[in-house]
């Protein structure tokens, strides 16, 4: 047995080596999934978030006067006239 230990040791700088390479690629892999992380959480500000951003804001703006014309105990016609009012904005 101890005849096989003296074949391994021209291997071991070869060992080494390999441990040397595949630990710099992990710490290389977690900074980048810092990166990843830290651009996914203040991500670029492009033209198609800020389109959504516009709308969604638009929409809640409706469904607030929507929910406010339906609980408001007005009359047919006074709803009537507000929706026009709203149509004419």
């Amino acid at each position: 047995m101890f005849d096989e230990i003296w074949v391994l040791i021209p291997l071991a700088p070869f060992l080494l080596g390999g441990l040397a390479i595949w630990t710099r690629h992990q710490s290389k892999m977690v900074e980048k999934q810092k990166e990843l992380i830290l651009l996914g959480e203040r991500g670029p500000e492009n033209n198609e978030s800020r389109q959504m951003r516009e709308e969604m804001k638009y929409l809640k703006d409706r469904v607030a006067v929507l929910e406010q014309i339906t609980t408001d105990g007005h009359s047919t016609r006074q709803l009537e006239s507000e929706i026009e009012q709203l149509r004419d904005r």
